[in-house]
């Protein structure tokens, strides 16, 4: 009887993000979307992409040209396909594949992939998500052709440029992309994704999405666009007007007609709205456009705004109380300068402010000690002294400004959004933010980028939308599942949860490995996995029990 031969490869939660893959039917969308030779290539352009999504959600700080020692102890042939080893994943393949994306447009082919993505998980996208967010960028690129041509070519090349801009990051050094996104409103899934030069301004960036795009958000059945105060400018808002779209956005609080109702609308006008929100309607007109705005004031808010307002005055008061002291130490020649001095001091105030103020004089000799009753005093000072009191008031008014927000919509007589939905639809724009932590996580595969071209960067960029794309669509279908069958997998704490983060799930199978027992056939067995974790496989269905079988 032969020797037998034993080999572990590494499986981890990567058989939960194959499985994905295969649901949503990325690798056969993209391999029927995109005419390859296959007898040129080991590795189909879907496959190939199936591989960089396995290596961004294999959360290994893994960049993408180390993609075949990323796969040297993984089981690819289970992972991907049939015939496909860790060598055939090297930087030709996968940069090749990047450049066919990019050939046949990164924001096409990715709108086409989500759209099918919310079919086959049952989703309806009617509230729409609009951020963006940039990335660093190592490498020269085509940023000096653009700093001396001084235009964006994005029309006549399809080619962004990666050149210097605001950074997120607070890194104004570095070259930057710019990536925009669409995610809708329950599970956080981008439907739609566009990579951005590097100095393009949300401002303007917002109004060409609305403009360029709208067919395709109505095309996803995006009935409602949201966005932050930076979509809200008079151009955005003039071009949004005449389409069928309803639109939800924040209100920069710099606005004159923002700032009046920030600060003086009386509290009691405020009427409750949801647990911890109160709100009052007013019904505007800017931009020539008539709207709805909802003024929030938020309980939350106002404790955070509190705490930190607390902090901020006990410094400043600290720094003001000791001028003060010093203010009382100086001498003055009459009583006029020290009010002067005492007027100063009080304008400069943000603080603090003096009470019970009195002048002193002060006699000076030219001896020490207690003088003769004939003597004469050489000169005379004059002392201030007063009480300080911190101005409560200005410290309430503060709280209260900072409690306060306003949402604007243009639907006035809120035929599709009551105020109720109105705020919550502004606070789901958490979900878009949310996947931009995701994709700056320093474990994902590309926290700073670089590739030889900027149509390959463009290509990752999309690349790295589909792992968000995969790992949000793979929570929800975890949640859900959940949630259909009433049970349950344990949480950090170990209790029961039925609302896991994917992020927490894959911890589960950390240590899940596959033991390859060759003799005259293979034999596989599946290592450290639990009974909880086949029982979640069992629940989710075949492309994923098999993976671990």
């Amino acid at each position: 009887m032969p020797t037998p031969n034993y080999e572990t490869k590494t499986i981890e939660h990567l058989g939960l993000v194959a499985g994905m893959v295969d649901e949503l039917g990325i690798v056969e969308c993209i391999d029927k979307l995109i005419e390859q030779d296959h007898t040129q290539r080991q590795v189909s352009i879907g496959q190939a992409v199936k591989a960089m999504i396995l290596n961004g959600l294999g959360f290994a700080n893994r960049r993408l040209y180390l993609s075949p020692h990323f796969f040297a102890n993984k089981p690819t042939e289970r992972l991907i396909a049939p015939g496909v080893r860790p060598e055939h994943l090297h930087d030709d393949t996968l940069g090749k594949a990047l450049d066919a994306l990019h050939t046949f447009g990164v924001s096409e082919l990715f709108t086409l992939l989500s759209q099918q993505a919310m079919t086959r998980l049952g989703l309806c996208a009617s509230h729409g998500h609009l951020d963006t967010t940039s990335f660093h960028v190592d490498g020269s690129y085509n940023s000096d052709e653009y700093n001396s041509n001084k235009h964006n070519s994005d029309e006549t090349e399809g080619v962004i440029h990666i050149t210097h801009g605001y950074s997120r990051d607070h890194r104004p050094d570095l070259k930057q992309v710019v990536l925009e996104l669409i995610s809708e409103h329950s599970a956080g899934i981008p439907v739609l994704m566009k990579p951005l030069s590097g100095n393009q301004n949300d401002k303007t960036s917002f109004q060409e999405v609305v403009t360029r795009h709208v067919g395709q958000l109505q095309d996803a059945g995006i009935e409602v666009l949201v966005t932050d105060s930076a979509g809200y400018t008079a151009t955005t808002l003039q071009a949004l007007h005449p389409m069928n779209v309803t639109w939800v956005m924040s209100v920069p609080a710099t606005l004159s007609s923002a700032q009046e109702l920030l600060t003086t609308l009386p509290i009691e006008d405020f009427a409750p709205l949801v647990t911890g929100y109160e709100a009052v309607r007013v019904e505007v007109t800017y931009a020539d456009v008539v709207q709805r705005w909802l003024v929030v004031r938020s309980q939350a808010a106002r404790e955070r705004a509190r705490a930190t307002s607390q902090r901020q005055l006990l410094k400043a008061s600290e720094v003001e109380r000791k001028r003060f002291e010093t203010l009382c130490r100086q001498e003055f020649s009459c009583e006029q300068d020290a009010y002067n001095a005492l007027a100063r001091y009080q304008q400069s105030c943000r603080v603090l402010s003096v009470s019970e103020v009195s002048i002193r004089q002060q006699q000076h000799y030219a001896k020490a000690g207690r003088p003769a009753k004939e003597a004469r005093p050489e000169r005379v000072s004059y002392h201030l002294y007063g009480v300080l009191s911190a101005r409560v008031s200005l410290f309430e008014q503060q709280v209260e400004r900072a409690s306060r927000f306003i949402l604007a919509t243009n639907d006035v007589t809120a035929a599709h959004l009551s105020d109720t939905e109105l705020l919550q639809a502004y606070k789901n724009q958490s979900k878009v933010e949310r996947g931009f932590r995701f994709l700056k996580d320093p474990m994902f595969l590309a926290s700073t980028l670089f590739l030889k071209k900027t149509e390959r960067i463009m290509a990752l960029l999309m690349v790295m939308t589909l792992c968000l794309l995969v790992y949000a669509a793979l929570e929800h279908r975890i949640r859900t599942t959940l949630v259909q069958h009433d049970t349950n997998v344990p949480d950090q704490k170990g209790k029961p949860t039925k609302r896991p983060t994917a992020r927490w799930v894959f911890e589960l199978f950390l240590d899940v490995h596959l033991l390859f027992i060759t003799t005259q056939d293979v034999q596989v067995l599946v290592m450290n996995l639990k009974d909880e974790l086949k029982q979640l496989l069992e629940l989710l269905g075949p492309p994923y029990a098999e993976a671990y079988s």
